[in-house]
């Protein structure tokens, strides 16, 4: 029977701490609140016991940030889409940022396994002075254990109502996607990270985050192909390609690490999860 799981993580300012409410439906957790950089920014790990998505699974994550708080969210390990006989197996995201609150969206990646008929689905929606920043990896097949994705579909959807929206069909018999110059490259780790502000930065701003991510790109792992960009003025975007996603990851953490420090005056404090 397919599983239909729902959670509801809500961050609210309590004077000078960030605090949690979180409701759940089905095999979905959230790990207790944790505090490494002060009481001001929340750091929380959701977790899916079962592992993984079969055909017909459903996840469905809320987060909202109230004004002025600060949440750091990761997970323990990949969400693995299985191979499928027909039915659609979706992770959806919705990500709630109000003003004054800064919400980090970092969990490990997605591998779509062969044959799987994946949707990977995320939506932001960023008041004025609001702040986001997070990522979204993906592996396709996994070449290290000699499981080619030959076979299987992932749809892979990111969007900012009105501002930004990217979204992907990689069907595994599309050759000319996978492996053309034009497309992934023969890559099979593909990642996106961004920092997107409800309010646009001055030009002098932009380009000083814009200078950072790209000096954090130059320090990237052989084999690792990235570029940074802005598209919109209250959005930075980060793209990169690896032929697996160890390095990709590494990379990405590196520029998550230097834009905090650019953008929020914050240290690079990783979740503990991380280092597990």
């Amino acid at each position: 029977m397919p599983w239909h799981a729902h959670l509801d993580l809500s961050y609210r300012r309590d004077r000078e701490r960030t605090t949690l409410q979180h409701r759940h439906d089905g095999p979905l957790r959230i790990l207790k609140s944790l505090y490494p950089e002060g009481e001001g920014i929340c750091h929380n790990v959701v977790v899916h016991p079962p592992g993984g998505l079969v055909g017909g699974d459903t996840l469905d994550i809320r987060v909202r940030a109230e004004p002025g708080a600060h949440a750091l969210i990761s997970t323990p390990g990949a969400t693995r889409f299985y191979r499928s006989d027909g039915p659609e197996a979706a992770q959806r995201v919705h990500l709630s940022v109000a003003e004054g609150a800064r919400l980090e969206w970092l969990p490990l990646e997605a591998i779509a396994y062969p044959d799987c008929q994946a949707r990977n689905a995320l939506t932001m929606d960023i008041e004025p002075g609001g702040e986001c920043l997070g990522w979204d990896v993906c592996a396709l097949g996994l070449p290290a254990a000699g499981q080619a994705f030959t076979q299987g579909r992932l749809l892979q959807e990111m969007q900012w109502p009105g501002v930004w929206l990217e979204r992907a069909l990689i069907d595994a018999g599309d050759t000319r996607l996978l492996d053309s110059p034009l497309g992934l490259a023969g890559q099979r780790a593909l990642g996106t990270l961004w920092l997107a502000r409800g309010t646009a930065w001055p030009d002098a701003r932009r380009e000083a985050l814009l200078d950072a991510a790209r000096a954090a790109l130059a320090e990237a792992a052989s084999g690792v192909h990235a570029g940074a960009t802005s598209p919109d003025p209250r959005l930075l975007v980060v793209r990169a390609l690896a032929p697996q996603v160890e390095p990709l990851m590494a990379t990405l953490q590196r520029v998550w690490a230097s834009l905090r420090v650019q953008a929020w005056a914050l240290g690079g404090t990783a979740p503990r999860i991380w280092r597990v």
